[in-house]
Formats: C-alpha cells, structure tokens, sequence
C-alpha cells in the first residue's frame, strides 16, 4: 500500500511538473511581466488589425515570420531605424514577438517607455504560434514549415515545424 502511495505521489508530482514545464517556465523565469501578453487565438482574429513586429535577429526573421510582421531586431533595435514601420498614433495596437517572448518583452517595454500605449509581448512568441498549428510565412510570403529554433536548447521548446540553425 505503501508503494502505491509513493507511486501516485511521485506520479502525481511528474504530471504537475510537466504541465509548468516547456515555454511557461522560461517565460516565468526571464520575464518580468512589464508588458501584458497577447495569445495566439486573439492575434490570429485580428492579425490585420495589428502593427506586427518582429524583435529577432534578422537570420532568424528571413527564415520565417508571423502575418505582416516587420523586422526591427532586439540587440540593434534603435527607434530612428524602425520609426518608419511604428504607427503614428500611439494607440494603436502593437504585439512584439521573438521566439518564445523573450527579448520581445525587452523590445516592448522600449516601446511603452516612448509613449506607446496599446502594446503587447506574443506569449510564447514564434514557437507557441507554430506549436499551435498557426501558419508561419517565408520572405515571400508563402506558408512554410520553417522556423529558426534558436539554438538546440531554445529549439527544444519548438515541437512542430521543421528547426533551422543556420
């Protein structure tokens, strides 16, 4: 009985694990909540709606991108290269992504701090869109599989998709 016990337990403990494993526990653990989140069901309903940008580095955005989303990169990012792809009025809706919300959350809170205010970090970023069976685009806008994973580290946390390294 008390092998059952100890069984269930360590069971139980293994499925709690799992289920806070993955991008959640990076997210929790990198991030400082400074940027609200947007999921991907509501991007995808009003992906047109929305000023997309893209806060990877620029070999990993010629791979693959969300929608319309432009690059303005995360180590380069500087507002007098970007200011041509940023909306006009400051209200509008900005989501940020990079690959799972990491330097993405750094790109927006930049962007709040210049007086945006409707700005959103994409929860898990590229890879939690693509892990949902969401369409990613290549440079000439046509679906592809292809998703820049990062580094074979991050890229475990990309479970659909074919991973480039390059």
């Amino acid at each position: 009985m008390r092998n059952w016990i100890c069984t269930i337990a360590i069971f139980g403990f293994g499925v709690l694990y799992a289920q806070k494993d993955g991008i959640a526990v990076y997210l929790e653990k990198y991030n400082k909540n400074t940027v609200p989140y947007m999921y991907a069901n509501t991007l995808q309903k009003k992906i047109m709606h929305y000023v997309l940008l893209d806060a990877r580095e620029e070999k990993e955005y010629l791979v693959s991108k969300i929608g319309n989303a432009s690059f303005v990169g995360h180590r380069k990012f500087r507002f007098k290269n970007v200011v041509e792809v940023l909306p006009t009025n400051k209200k509008d809706t900005i989501v940020v992504y990079c690959s799972i919300g990491v330097r993405s959350e750094q790109v927006a809170e930049k962007l709040l701090k210049k007086g945006y205010t409707n700005v959103f970090n994409l929860y898990g970023g590229i890879f939690h869109w693509k892990n949902q069976g969401k369409t990613v685009l290549d440079t000439a806008n046509m679906p592809t599989n292809k998703v820049h994973a990062y580094d074979k580290v991050w890229g475990k946390l990309l479970r659909k998709g074919e991973k480039i390294y390059e």
